[in-house]
């Protein structure tokens, strides 16, 4: 499979610049391999490898702040959340996938590619609510707009920003979810570009600054909690 690889696009060398040229390569080579055979990556996937999944995963990094904590929402076969830890060491990346086969993927790639800033969790975003908390959420193609919020809000600090790559239809996922952006307090929702120059067409995002709701919400069911154990054990 890797053998049908197609070249890099020059414009691939301006954004994996240094270190992350060497991993951008060998981590096509995994996707274009191993990513085919155990399915999670269509082969008529592999011509457009760079334009469409690599160098449209990696401008999402123009919008990313530095040293941040990003968690990516259903990771699949690590985009963008592994190119977004290629092409920004400066970020620790932690990849949130339920399915085992394809956690099994991330970790061998995530050695193989020798990335120190990355780590992988099996498991779905509500069953982290309250135990982790991250600066950026990151998701492409895993759900509707309302969707995301309910799974990504409860892992964002606030002010924290939720970073949904979405296509064509981002106008309208946007208007869609007007009703619960407001109900769960987020301070912003606008839609981003990125990539111009470098993808045709750029990438487009919705990007939503998560606002003291969720957190608020958050500490709230914590102290119930803990009151709640505190009765048990006093009656016990």
């Amino acid at each position: 499979m890797s053998d049908h690889i197609p070249e890099p696009p020059e414009v691939a060398r301006e954004v994996f610049t240094g270190d992350a040229w060497a991993k951008a390569e060998a981590f096509a080579k995994l996707l274009a391999g191993p990513g085919v055979v155990r399915g999670l990556l269509g082969p008529r996937e592999v011509p457009r490898l760079w334009d469409r999944h690599l160098l449209n995963c990696a401008v999402v990094a123009e919008v990313v702040r530095p040293g941040v904590s990003l968690v990516d929402i259903g990771s699949g076969a690590g985009l963008p959340g592994l190119v977004l830890a290629i092409v920004r060491p400066d970020i620790t990346v932690t990849l949130l996938e339920p399915l085992l086969r394809r956690t099994v993927f991330l970790e061998e790639c995530m050695m193989s590619l020798k990335l120190g800033n990355v780590e992988v969790l099996r498991g779905r975003a509500e069953e982290f609510a309250g135990k982790r908390e991250f600066d950026v959420a990151s998701a492409r193609a895993v759900a509707p707009l309302g969707r995301l919020l309910k799974w990504s809000l409860p892992l964002l600090r606030e002010g924290g920003e939720l970073l949904a790559m979405k296509g064509e239809r981002a106008t309208e996922e946007l208007a869609d979810a007007e009703e619960q952006l407001r109900a769960s307090g987020v301070q912003t929702a606008e839609l981003a570009s990125v990539g111009h120059g470098k993808v045709e067409p750029p990438a487009t995002l919705i990007r939503v600054v998560a606002g003291r709701a969720p957190q608020g919400a958050r500490k709230a069911s914590g102290r119930k909690d803990r009151a709640s154990r505190g009765k048990r054990e006093a009656s016990g």
